[in-house]
């Protein structure tokens, strides 16, 4: 081992967590760097994986576990191949160490959630921060790996200005199971590669088993989605779905490795084995069945799922919550896109998201999704995205107008500015300086929203596993709601929604002023996150 590892597989501080066993924590990523004071944010947020007695990352992302399997697969010894965390770097890197592989989400900070936090609050976003320190310590130490990114955020590193500026010797855009191995083998070899390589969708009979644990127990049971929304990559892709005994067997890797709690992954987990858009009720509910109830598995939660899918199977929701045993204080959660109440929006951008049903209905069917939800006890997490190509007033008071309907549902209404990509990456990205006070009303309204479950929401989430955590993830929630409603009133009040002055004069301090109940604690938080930089 002193010699090095040959091949060293990691990701940014900010992926390499189990997140406490909230996987929605990871979101807290994507706020600027210092925001919250970064021993708070990684002790209490995003505290780091374990690693074994060699320095190897117990847990790691999932998208990791799958290149290290396509490489063990693909006839690389065990030996040579290493998972370590970004601490651990150095009892890995040695003169041995040809490539280091590095599983990126957002490496630019470009995302939309990292784009809607960078707007709004300034800075630079953690995880991109993260990203840029794993680069350092890669470059500054004295061996000279070749450096490789690959992950749903590589596309960010596409040009070549970028690459050469961060040393980085390759980038994989797609999927990387079939396309890596070889790669990585000319690294190894010492031959030269190519600055940019292309991953197509890989067959599901060739995605590798992973060989160990991923963050969260993620289990993948399905890949792409093919609604084709323009905005968006995953639903360009072919939708394939992996076996139940594939499943099961990845689910026994994690409860084997001391990670009884499965996190089922899909882009639309009610579409398993669909054909086409047609669900298939018996295979969803096989599914959730045999999982919840294999030896060691102590929950099961899932990571997405459409609005359209809840709406036209509600009886396959209630059978879903009846298997986990749902109730009010014990919920299920996953992230859905809602994106826009505008009808005119949907014929435009996102023809598949509302099928089976027609556009003209998308309003409706939001509204029943919702509280189809509810009556099951599913929480949403659902994404709206402001500044939409060509989008109009009208459009936006629409959205408005749905987000006012939804009031009474227990979820939570994530609003993230438009990023040009997909096949809408020629369009221009919507910024702060493009807001109009009905985006700030409309951004307002959702975060109203937020708060007023959040509370209730920390309070309950069972992926919080310590109760010293979730009191001060509690304490934090309600004096940020505070503040944050103290904020909006004069954000309506006294700048008409001009979010765009508001920020300015925050940021120069003349709003704060105003705040007189929250001075003094707001001082002391801005002197805490100075001191921790």
């Amino acid at each position: 081992m002193s010699d090095g590892t040959p091949i060293i597989l990691t990701a940014d501080r900010t992926l390499m967590s189990n997140y406490v066993g909230g996987m929605f924590l990871g979101f807290s990523s994507c706020v600027p760097a210092g925001f919250i004071p970064p021993y708070f944010y990684f002790k209490i947020f995003c505290p780091p994986v374990d690693v074994s007695r060699e320095g190897a990352a117990v847990l790691a992302p999932y998208g990791t576990r799958k290149i290290e399997a396509a490489l063990l697969e693909y006839g690389f010894d065990e030996k040579d191949v290493m998972v370590v965390s970004p601490e651990h770097l150095s009892r890995a890197l040695g003169p041995d160490t040809k490539v280091v592989g590095i599983t990126e989400t957002d490496p630019m900070g470009i995302g939309p959630a990292t784009t809607t936090f960078r707007g709004l609050f300034g800075g630079y976003p953690q995880m991109a921060w993260m990203f840029l320190q794993l680069l350092l310590r890669i470059r500054l130490s004295k061996y000279k790996p070749k450096i490789i990114v690959g992950g749903p955020g590589a596309w960010q590193l596409e040009e070549e200005y970028n690459r050469k500026v961060l040393g980085i010797e390759s980038v994989v855009i797609g999927e990387g199971e079939i396309v890596v191995p070889p790669l990585f083998e000319k690294v190894v070899k010492g031959k030269n590669i190519p600055g940019v390589v292309y991953g197509d969708p890989v067959p599901e009979e060739k995605i590798p088993l992973i060989r160990r644990p991923g963050v969260c127990g993620l289990v993948e049971i399905a890949r792409g989605c093919g609604r084709g929304c323009k905005f968006c990559t995953p639903t360009l892709k072919s939708f394939r779905c992996q076996p139940l005994d594939y499943i099961l067997k990845e689910v026994e890797i994690n409860v084997r490795f001391g990670n009884p709690y499965i996190l089922l992954h899909a882009e639309d987990i009610l579409r398993y084995k669909a054909k086409g858009i047609k669900i298939n009720r018996g295979e969803v509910l096989k599914l959730f069945q045999t999982v919840s109830s294999h030896p060691g598995v102590k929950s099961v939660e899932i990571s997405h799922f459409a609005l359209s899918s809840i709406a036209a199977a509600p009886d396959l929701v209630e059978g879903i919550s009846h298997i986990l045993e749902l109730d009010s204080k014990n919920w299920l959660s996953g992230q859905t896109g809602l994106e826009t109440g505008s009808i005119r929006m949907i014929n435009q951008h996102m023809l598949g998201k509302c099928k089976p049903f027609k556009p003209e209905e998308w309003p409706d069917v939001v509204a029943q999704a919702f509280r189809v939800l509810n009556e099951n006890h599913w929480v949403p997490v659902s994404t709206l995205i402001l500044g939409l190509p060509h989008e109009t007033e009208k459009d936006i008071f629409d959205t408005l107008h749905l987000i006012r309907e939804l009031r009474s549902f227990k979820s939570m209404i994530v609003p993230l500015f438009f990023v040009a990509m997909g096949t809408l990456g020629k369009e221009k990205s919507f910024t702060l300086n493009d807001m109009k006070a009905a985006h700030t009303e409309l951004l307002l309204e959702c975060w109203e929203h937020n708060l007023n479950w959040l509370p209730e929401l920390v309070n309950e989430y069972r992926g919080i596993k310590s109760p010293l955590r979730r009191k001060v993830l509690s304490l934090i929630t309600g004096f940020a709601s505070l503040f944050a409603r103290q904020i909006f009133q004069i954000c309506r009040e006294d700048y008409e929604n001009n979010i765009q002055s508001f920020i300015n004069d925050y940021n120069t301090g003349k709003v704060r002023k105003g705040l007189l109940r929250f001075t003094k604690l707001f001082d002391r938080f801005q002197r805490l996150r100075k001191e921790s930089k």
